[in-house]
């Protein structure tokens, strides 16, 4: 069964997805980065770039030929998923394929409306019986 992780109270929820597929890359996991438009990818994939400030973490689009060698994937469309490491959540939907997974990753920010809409999928996890652990980051930055 899918391990799912929810990280909320997050200021920047790119910077934080970046940061996440650095460690899932550091510890030999593969990321589908799930961005909900070509827009969010392009931004996602040029902090990949520079997160960390001294390293850098390996991606390519889910269409690119290299793909199914690469560690992190950004994906818009998530027909195809490459491999069934890590599923990071940046969009509001639910992704329907979550459950092919072993670890799906949901990033919760500020803002309202992004509370409320992963409150739903919260709750629909739950009671479908996945276990789910909460990261609250608002505590790492007291």
């Amino acid at each position: 069964m899918t391990q799912i992780d929810f990280y909320f109270h997050v200021e920047d929820k790119l910077k934080t997805a970046c940061t996440l597929s650095a460690k899932a890359y550091a510890r030999g996991l593969r990321v589908l980065a799930y961005c909900s438009d070509q827009d969010a990818g392009r931004k996602f994939s040029r902090l990949l770039w520079s997160t960390p400030a001294t390293g850098f973490v390996p991606h390519c689009t889910a269409d690119d030929k290299l793909a199914a060698v690469t560690p992190i994937i950004v994906d818009c469309d998530g027909a195809n998923p490459a491999h069934d490491d890590v599923l990071l959540n940046l969009r509001h939907e639910l992704p329907a394929f979550f459950s092919r997974f072993q670890r799906l990753i949901e990033i919760v920010s500020i803002d309202e409306e992004d509370r409320r809409v992963a409150r739903e999928r919260f709750k629909y996890y739950r009671d479908r019986g996945y276990e789910i652990r909460s990261h609250d980051l608002s505590k790492r930055a007291q």
